[in-house]
């Protein structure tokens, strides 16, 4: 009786993982935002948030910037699949999401990851976040430790004025945002205008805010990036566990420019231990 027991346990855990690999969708870069396989819907917080999911082992979440999408991280996407279960999502007012409200803050964006990820049933996660998407990632980590083992951002900024934006990028910023500050019916461009509106007034984080995140970060940025490489070494000081890669010459586009090198670089951070290098650890 115990051997046909063993038997039957055997075979519903091998048809287990056998329905679980069969449901795993193969990464195409071309479908990658509109992969009707991988991709779901999930009305969570008064939106409707579209996801894709693909591969697996540890889970790494992307999360793209201000007017992207997830097809932002095209670069990342084969590489991490290999070893990771990957998920990508268009955030509120972006992409193939539906967000219909007036309102949009990169808290309330933090809390719809969040929300996912509890929907997802995702315990943890290590986090990619880009531009808008490194904003949401502190964020995730300030008021959703527990949900973040590790994070990568990359050109984040923690308030918006020159000394944290370069400021042709600032002015630019506010010159656009001007240029929307009229009232109309269009939902697109409306849409667009929340979105430049939120650039030229958030985020609002201190650095006093960031010494609460006691996740291994790694900040990273362009030496010629619209963020200020000031400012984001300002970041990485303020975070207990961080290492700062800023990549020379090198824009926004860190992960595109340096696609392989972004690749290798973070997925290792991910895989290993924090290394803290204090005292004689300096000297090497």
């Amino acid at each position: 009786m115990k051997l046909k027991l063993a038997i039957v346990f055997c075979c519903l855990a091998w048809a287990q993982a056998f329905v679980q690999a069969s449901a795993q969708v193969k990464p195409d870069t071309a479908l990658l935002g509109r992969n009707p396989k991988a991709g779901h819907f999930a009305e969570l917080r008064g939106v409707k948030l579209y996801y894709e999911m693909y591969g697996a082992g540890a889970p790494v979440l992307f999360i793209h910037g201000n007017g992207g999408s997830m097809h932002d991280f095209k670069h990342q996407l084969l590489a991490f699949a290999k070893s990771n279960k990957v998920i990508l999502v268009d955030s509120r007012a972006h992409g193939k999401s539906k967000d219909a409200g007036d309102s949009l803050s990169y808290e309330m964006m933090a809390d719809d990851i969040h929300a996912l990820l509890e929907h997802l049933k995702v315990d943890s996660c290590n986090v990619v976040g880009w531009s808008d998407g490194g904003i949401n990632a502190l964020l995730l980590a300030l008021r959703h430790p527990g949900k973040v083992r590790k994070l990568a951002a990359t050109g984040a900024n923690l308030w918006p004025d020159s000394t944290a934006l370069d400021p042709w990028v600032y002015k630019k910023i506010l010159e656009w945002d001007a240029d929307l500050a009229i009232q109309t019916s269009d939902p697109v461009k409306r849409n667009q205008k929340k979105l430049m509106h939120l650039m030229a007034v958030q985020p609002n984080i201190t650095l006093e805010q960031l010494h609460k995140i006691h996740c291994p970060s790694l900040i990273i940025g362009g030496d010629h990036d619209v963020i200020i490489p000031e400012h984001t070494v300002q970041i990485a000081r303020a975070i207990p566990k961080s290492y700062l890669w800023i990549l020379p010459n090198s824009g926004h586009s860190t992960l595109v420019h340096y696609a392989a090198e972004f690749n290798r670089v973070t997925m290792e951070f991910f895989a290993k231990p924090f290394r803290a290098i204090r005292e004689e650890k300096m000297f090497e």
